[in-house]
């Protein structure tokens, strides 16, 4: 029997040991390294509670206009795999899209030596490609606490050669631009229409901000899948005579995509089986007459557990969203309430009475994980086929 060797790459840190600082809004100012791209960048400070995937996360659209906190204490040890491998449907392998979303990157520990059979790059590499900076040698379980009782903030990381200007940096981020004020369809949504696969029935899917790993779960159903620009119409979707529609996840504040909420309004009357996360999930809630608010810091993780009120069986799940469905506004709509937080009771599933319409704040495509909530993938489908057995 003929034994198979794997090589493992191994890579050490080329950008990394500079000068960094972190500048919170409240004038507090943390020292450590930089590394990645030396620049300053302005953002709303979150964190995420996640032990692996920094691959996954860094290139999550939701994150765009933030700077990420890691609370895992060693990130960088597995390195960065190669970005321009893609799937048999032409669907990234590794990334969630084509480029790093976060403005800048917070972690305790940055590992200079990176070791993985996959590996094609270090971290500290792959950000300094991408013009992102980061700064390590921070006490993220500190500056989480801190988040977590005075909510998130906007914040400058600073990423240098040499001395930093402190006074000037904070000058700077006094006037920078609010996370809430940000416009962000435009930077995360595509221009033009893109279809992966070739299958005969499609399911549409609206781009806000959409992650690699809904397009494939969707494919992985049986369906070619078609990704259609944030601000497209009832009409324009209903072009391609889809199956479903799957309204994506994304950043910022739900209510600044209105063209979007119309066409979940459109999507709901006409009763189109319709599946939507995260953003999506606030949006269809809002196209149902619910309202939603903003999260003190926020669900960023890959532990957040939540109860299905249907089986009351509870699922553990990955989450990134500071947005929420107020609970208390769903008492006027046709929406019953499916999921639910078991840390805070926030919503995190609507189903509506009548329709085939269903929405999820988690993110059931499980990318970087767990795998709990595949199934509501499945949910839609079921929904798809119990439509085409009607007309038959």
């Amino acid at each position: 029997m003929q034994t198979r060797r794997v090589t493992i790459s191994i890579k050490k840190a080329q950008f990394a040991n500079k000068f960094g600082k972190l500048i919170l809004s409240d004038g507090t100012v943390l020292s450590g390294k930089g590394f990645g791209f030396p620049k300053a960048v302005f953002g709303e400070l979150v964190f995420n509670t996640g032990m692996v995937g920094y691959t996954e996360t860094l290139t999550d659209p939701s994150y765009s206009g933030q700077i990420l906190t890691l609370t895992y204490p060693l990130i960088g040890n597995y390195g960065v795999p190669d970005p321009k491998k893609i799937d048999e449907s032409g669907i990234s392998s590794y990334f969630e899209s084509e480029r790093i979303q976060a403005r800048g990157l917070v972690v305790h520990e940055l590992s200079e030596i990176a070791s993985h059979w996959n590996l094609s790059m270090t971290l500290d590499e792959w950000m300094h490609n991408e013009g992102v900076p980061g700064i390590s040698d921070i006490d993220t379980r500190e500056l989480t606490k801190k988040l977590r009782t005075s909510g998130v903030t906007m914040a400058a990381l600073v990423v240098s050669d040499s001395e930093i200007d402190v006074e000037k940096i904070k000058k700077e981020l006094a006037v920078a631009k609010p996370y809430t004020d940000e416009k962000f369809m435009d930077a995360v949504s595509t221009k033009h229409v893109q279809t992966f696969g070739n299958e005969s029935n499609c399911v549409v899917v609206v781009d806000t901000g959409v992650k690699n790993a809904i397009l494939r779960n969707v494919h992985e159903l049986g369906y070619q899948v078609v990704k259609v620009p944030w601000n497209a119409s009832y009409s324009d979707i209903m072009k391609y005579n889809p199956k479903g529609v799957v309204l994506s996840n994304g950043p910022g504040d739900p209510e600044a995509c209105p063209e979007t909420i119309q066409t979940a309004k459109d999507l709901i009357q006409n009763d189109i089986p319709t599946l939507g996360i995260c953003l999506g999930a606030q949006i269809i809630g809002l196209a149902g007459g619910a309202t939603t608010y903003k999260l003190k810091y926020g669900h960023r993780g890959q532990n957040k557990s939540c109860l299905n009120l249907q089986n009351k069986q509870v699922y553990v799940t990955s989450q990134n969203h500071g947005y929420c469905i107020d609970p208390n506004s769903l008492g006027k709509t046709e929406f019953d309430l499916w999921f639910t937080n078991t840390d805070d009771n926030t919503v995190e599933g609507i189903r509506h009475k009548l329709k085939k319409i269903i929405a999820v704040q988690f993110h059931p495509e499980a990318s970087p994980g767990p795998y709990d909530c595949k199934f509501v993938f499945e949910e839609l489908d079921s929904m798809i086929k119990e439509v085409d057995s009607n007309k038959k």
